[in-house]
């Protein structure tokens, strides 16, 4: 946590951040965008609600409802949801299903997704309906011309738009309010992937999509496995529950987190990262984030071949494009995330594009400036041997 009166340095280090976790010193870690990473806190406090399950069985899962009716308030209070319609769930994989089942699609209708879109959802989503892909170059210069791509695709079977909120290869904001305004008016049902949401975004819920999921594991500090749903009122109680248990005939939100003998600490420990972030200054902790990744992303701009991409400022990920001859195809990118993790000590994340894909880094008070540099330097380093 931050020492009394010290200030965090923008583009620098945030004071006593990287203490707050258990991350190897000797790895850059430049992917918190992909899997997270757990506080210190927010770790011992699951690990008491362990100790309480494993002390009293009986007593531990039969309290576990009102347990998680109370997590789950605390979580709304932070995210500006209502508690009522509000579910945990597992990730945002598992939400998708379960917000596009919902829905209940027949044979005549369509989802409009994006090429940006995350595998798992977007398969979801074919396994449901026809699909409509809206092809977005990475290079779209602003939200003028995101809004006027994804209006161009609907067509007149389109009943579902399936958007991401920050896209997850090119860290672009794409299901934005004036989006969700314009597809609302058109009669089209909004769902909105916010996996990356949840402790990046001031409002999270900004534009108030019919169906909306997130990750608490990633920027919100909570254990693995740690995921909301929110649903609009009037689908809440078509929101099937993925384990009918005991708590089936309440309906949402208890019929879709009540799987019997399951590990909840992880969703009961989840409100204490939001609580982290509010006690180091949520305003604070993503202005150093934002800035500290824009650094990163300037020293890796002065490498031949790699450039800028247009972003969005305030969040704490960003995307450069990588030269034109490499990451064309998902192996090409995972054999080159792998060769900077292993020769450089690294972690980041390399995505694919036809043309030459990206690499995408990310801000969090754990990092260092030279954590960017020494991955600037070695990347430039392998480049040069290309």
């Amino acid at each position: 946590m931050t020492r009394a009166g010290a200030k965090p340095d923008p583009a620098g280090e945030f004071p006593g951040g990287a203490d707050l976790f258990r991350l190897d010193p000797a790895v850059a870690h430049l992917n918190h965008g992909s899997y997270g990473a757990v506080p210190r806190p927010v770790a011992r406090v699951r690990a008491g609600i362990e100790e309480e399950a494993a002390a009293d069985p009986d007593r531990f899962f039969r309290d576990v409802p009102d347990r998680l009716a109370e997590a789950r308030a605390r979580i709304a209070g932070h995210l500006g949801a209502e508690p009522e319609g509000l579910a945990f769930v597992a990730n945002a994989t598992e939400a998708a299903n379960l917000a596009l089942d919902a829905l209940r699609l027949d044979g005549d209708d369509e989802i409009l997704v994006t090429d940006h879109g995350y595998g798992t959802v977007v398969t979801a989503a074919a396994r449901r309906a026809p699909l409509t892909t809206v092809a977005l170059d990475p290079a779209l210069p602003d939200e003028d011309a995101l809004v006027a791509a994804v209006l161009a695709g609907i067509t007149p079977r389109t009943r579902v738009a399936l958007l991401d909120q920050i896209s997850s290869p090119t860290a672009r904001l794409l299901g934005t309010p004036r989006l969700l305004s314009e597809l609302r008016a058109r009669g089209i049902t909004t769902v909105v992937d916010g996996a990356h949401a949840p402790g990046m975004l001031a409002d999270p819920l900004a534009g108030r999509p019919d169906l909306w999921f997130g990750n608490l594991h990633k920027w919100a500090y909570a254990p693995s496995g740690t995921a909301v749903l929110a649903v609009a009122p009037g689908l809440r109680e078509r929101v099937p529950a993925p384990v009918p248990s005991w708590e089936y005939a309440r309906g949402f939100p208890g019929a879709v987190e009540f799987r019997a003998t399951a590990d909840y600490t992880g969703w009961l420990a989840a409100p204490e990262g939001l609580d982290l972030i509010e006690r180091l200054g949520a305003a604070t902790v993503r202005a150093h984030n934002s800035a500290l990744v824009a650094h990163g992303a300037e020293l890796l701009a002065r490498l031949p071949g790699v450039t800028h991409l247009p972003y969005d400022e305030g969040l704490a990920m960003r995307s450069l494009r990588l030269p034109r001859s490499l990451a064309r195809t998902q192996p090409e990118a995972a054999a080159l995330r792998e060769e900077i993790a292993s020769r450089l000590g690294c972690r980041t994340l390399v995505w694919s594009w036809p043309d030459g894909g990206g690499i995408r880094i990310s801000g969090q008070i754990y990092n260092r400036p030279e954590e960017y540099e020494r991955l600037a330097a070695g990347l430039g380093a392998l480049l040069d041997g290309r």
